[in-house]
């Protein structure tokens, strides 16, 4: 992760709060750093545009581009936004007034003011291009996902490929690299960011034991320069294309585009107070539609995370380690008698004391960790997640339907199944416990520590579920159980804001 720091509308910031861009700089990237660090978001690193081994990187991919006669100097002029940083076509801008009445052309897309803007730039030969990144994209049809973004720059590159200029004067623009070999120009913020994908690799020593092996994560709105700009850069550069584009997009607040005029701006640091770290990432990736823009409001925060944590699987922990049920705290054993391991569920009766329904709920979760991690491995992470709480629902179900609170321990026939069904639910909670570490890293840790899982016992890859149906030994059985440490998720309560806006209506 990291900040991409150099352009004109920071230079511009910096000068409007009355500090130097490397100030501003160093304070909105530990912003940043910050938001990760309190949202739980490990990274490898965290690279920063304005370090030396980046201006290093840049200044050498620049010298690639130039050999390889990438480059041409010319005249350009056309409508360019400061806060996107690019120039856009006629087709792309609409008629506006500004603040004060004067008509102006403004981004159709933000609704950013444009100017008209005439320089002598480097321009790079992107036209040549068009049918190379056409056979790279025909060759490789899952390296822009999800698809209908794929489709999106099909269709961009049927469309003519104007070259790309790739500097500024410098006169205009201090802030950012000098291009090698001529001071009166400024490389182009966006070369300068996107070359940060190799800088961090260790481009142009060692990048090659990453490298092509990369997959970047991106916004829908930043699609043209990752998909069009810079697979044509890396190929003029004589590299190859990242190996995957995965693409997401955003974030509306109850159906209106999140904007700083509207005040609808959702704060990440009070959405953590409120919501705890756990549930604001849970909402956000059990919710998050790669493919469209989702809608965030408070209501529906409060309402999936108390529904899906705080009582599906919080009430479940805390039904199936209850000191009435499981007097002895440990993790109970198996009865192969009472649930007899078959050949295939499906169809099937009673067998046992197990129903039909039980069957199912034990193929379903013996699935769970190939489908989340294959879910996880295309990015789709809301799919993983709903697949989870179905099975949770399904164990809620289980618990429910043979009513463990009503049998009898001191009873001889009674003691294995009892144990039995408190043995599946457990199996089941490790289960779920271990596949959402990445999501809710605190209550899954609170999760498995409850069922005394060690460590060294969390890994996803040696995940096996339920052992002693398939007639092989379970280590956890016999063990006892972790300290209970009260609630697994506290429920959430609406914010103050939507309990006045309820009373007013």
């Amino acid at each position: 992760s990291g900040t991409d720091e150099h352009g004109l509308k920071v230079q511009q910031a910096a000068a409007a709060a009355g500090t130097s861009p490397p100030e501003l700089c160093e304070r909105v990237s530990g912003l940043f750093r910050q938001a990760l660090s309190r949202a739980a978001v490990s990274f490898t690193d965290f690279t920063r545009t304005s370090q030396p081994r980046h201006r290093w990187a840049v200044r050498r991919f620049w010298g690639a581009l130039r050999d390889g006669g990438a480059l041409y100097k010319g005249s350009y002029e056309g409508w360019y936004c400061t806060a996107e940083e690019c120039f856009l076509p006629e087709s792309q801008l609409a008629e506006r007034r500004d603040a004060q009445g004067r008509p102006c052309k403004v981004s159709l897309e933000t609704g950013h003011q444009v100017h008209w803007t005439k320089e002598e730039n480097y321009m790079f030969r992107l036209s040549a291009f068009r049918d190379p990144l056409r056979n790279w994209l025909r060759d490789n049809p899952r390296a822009i996902c999800p698809d209908p973004f794929y489709q999106h720059v099909l269709r961009w590159l049927e469309e003519d490929l104007p070259d790309l200029s790739v500097s500024r004067e410098r006169s205009r623009l201090q802030w950012g690299i000098p291009v090698p070999g001529d001071p009166t120009q400024t490389i182009y913020v966006w070369v300068d960011a996107l070359v940060n994908y190799l800088s961090v690799v260790g481009y142009p020593e060692t990048h090659g034991e990453w490298w092509p092996a990369a997959h970047h994560v991106v916004g829908k709105d930043i699609l043209k320069f990752h998909a069009v700009y810079w697979p044509a850069l890396l190929m003029a550069a004589g590299l190859a294309p990242p190996e995957r584009i995965f693409v997401h997009s955003h974030w509306t607040v109850r159906g209106q585009k999140m904007s700083k005029s509207l005040g609808n701006v959702v704060d990440p640091f009070a959405c953590m107070g409120q919501y705890t770290v756990d549930g604001f990432r849970y909402f956000l990736l059990r919710q998050g539609v790669p493919e469209r823009d989702c809608d965030y409001y408070d209501e529906k925060v409060v309402k999936l995370v108390n529904s899906e944590l705080a009582d599906a699987l919080g009430g479940l922990l805390n039904r199936s380690t209850a000191l009435s049920i499981n007097p002895s705290n440990t993790y109970p054993c198996f009865s192969e008698s009472c649930f007899p391991k078959i050949l295939d569920y499906r169809g099937t009766k009673a067998v046992g004391r197990a129903s039909a329904e039980d069957y199912e709920l034990v193929a379903s979760v013996a699935s769970l960790p190939l489908q989340v991690a294959s879910y996880f491995e295309s990015f789709q992470i809301y799919k993983a997640l709903e697949c989870v709480a179905l099975c949770v629902r399904q164990t809620n179900s289980f618990f429910q339907r043979h009513r463990p609170w009503k049998l009898d321990r001191e009873d001889a026939a009674e003691k294995p199944w009892l144990d039995t069904i408190i043995h599946v639910t457990l199996e089941c909670l490790r289960v779920y416990g271990t596949l959402l570490q990445p999501v809710i890293p605190h209550t899954a840790d609170k999760l498995l520590s409850r069922l005394a899982v060690e460590p060294e016992e969390r890994g996803l890859s040696s995940l096996t579920f339920l052992p002693r149906y398939s007639g092989k030994p379970c280590p956890f059985e016999g063990r006892r159980l972790g300290p209970d440490t009260g609630v697994l998720f506290h429920r959430l309560e609406k914010s103050r804001q939507h309990q006045m806006e309820t009373r007013e209506l």
